[in-house]
């Protein structure tokens, strides 16, 4: 079981832009022509910071999304917030606050053996790498710049640096997959 934050940047190291839109990406068509289809296989419950949950809500999922489609996880999501969220009726989404470690751990429980992904944002990575819980980052960097944003991963880590074990081209993507070093 690893516990991977797995993500889409833009080559300046932005997940969303200034207002919190994913359009730059979602330009490029469907996440199935990408490894997303082997990862998420391999997922057993996923991380997801409050952010990454509210644009899912209205983007995707809410009654008001302009292109509404089903919970797209089977797997039980814990949702990192200090308020209140609304909650997919008939997904096993769970809202919790405070330290990652002891949700962690019920998250390795439930996987059974499978991994846990940190779906975003960049803060809440930061928050299961400062606790000693992430053992790789996945990024796939697409050819756009963004200027600003919000960051990939607003940690400073670079002794040890964090090691390559992996690259891969999808299309105009280049997917990176690092180890994290302790």
């Amino acid at each position: 079981m690893k516990t991977q934050y797995y993500t889409a940047s833009s080559l300046d190291g932005f997940i969303a832009d200034a207002d919190n839109s994913l359009d730059w990406l979602m330009q490029f068509g469907d996440p199935e022509q990408t490894d997303y289809p082997a990862f998420i296989a391999e997922v057993g419950a996923i991380a997801m910071g409050a952010t990454t949950y509210r644009w899912l809500w209205e983007h995707a999922i809410g009654p008001d999304a302009p292109k509404r489609e089903p919970w797209p996880y089977e797997q039980p999501t814990w949702v990192f917030t200090h308020r209140g969220l609304p909650v997919v009726e008939g997904a096993d989404v769970r809202l919790v606050s405070g330290d990652v470690r002891p949700v962690h751990a019920e998250m390795a429980r439930v996987a059974g053996g499978k991994n846990v992904w940190v779906c975003g944002g960049g803060e809440l990575a930061g928050q299961f790498y400062d606790a000693g819980l992430l053992d790789e980052v996945l990024v796939t960097f697409a050819p756009v710049t963004l200027g600003g944003g919000a960051p990939l991963l607003p940690r400073r880590i670079a002794t040890p640096g964090l090691r390559l074990v992996g690259v891969a081209q999808y299309g105009a993507f280049a997917s990176l997959r690092y180890e994290v070093r302790r």
